[in-house]
């Protein structure tokens, strides 16, 4: 990973996203999660289904490790992997890189953590090109075919 230039709430701040497949590669399992930071979960608890007013086991996340069938660019799927939760970076809310150990799936079959060690933290510009990348190589918003 190159060195960041900026340090946030203690996390590295990587900047471009070469410096996030950097960690992607030097994480294996790597995970990221939209929330106000790793702080932040700690003091408020797990993630919980709203919807069925239920705390989870862990917290929501996202994996950023290409699966074996993947085809293309480790590039692609993280940048993709990035921006179909980016959405949740509202509110003061941001992405941030972890590794944890799964204990189940939440209600929308996303991987739920717990002993959870913070990694870093996704830059805005990283965040940018990320976006640059999927709309410049994804057909954005087309379903996949059962």
């Amino acid at each position: 990973m190159t060195r960041p230039t900026d340090v946030i709430d203690g996390l590295p701040v990587l900047a471009t996203l070469d410096d996030v497949l950097r960690a992607v590669s030097d994480h294996p399992g790597l995970l990221v999660r939209y929330s106000n930071g790793p702080d932040a979960d700690r003091r408020d608890g797990p993630s919980r289904d709203y919807e069925a007013g239920i705390d989870l086991p862990g917290w929501s996340v996202t994996t950023l490790e290409p699966e074996p069938w993947w085809s293309r660019s480790a590039a692609d799927w993280v940048a993709r992997r990035l921006c179909k939760y980016d959405e949740l970076g509202q509110d003061g809310r941001f992405p941030w890189l972890l590794t944890g150990r799964v204990v189940g799936r939440g209600p929308d079959h996303e991987p739920l953590v717990t002993e959870v060690v913070p990694v870093a933290r996704v830059g805005r510009h990283a965040l940018a090109e990320a976006r640059r990348r999927y709309e410049e190589r994804f057909d954005v918003g087309r379903g996949s075919a059962g």
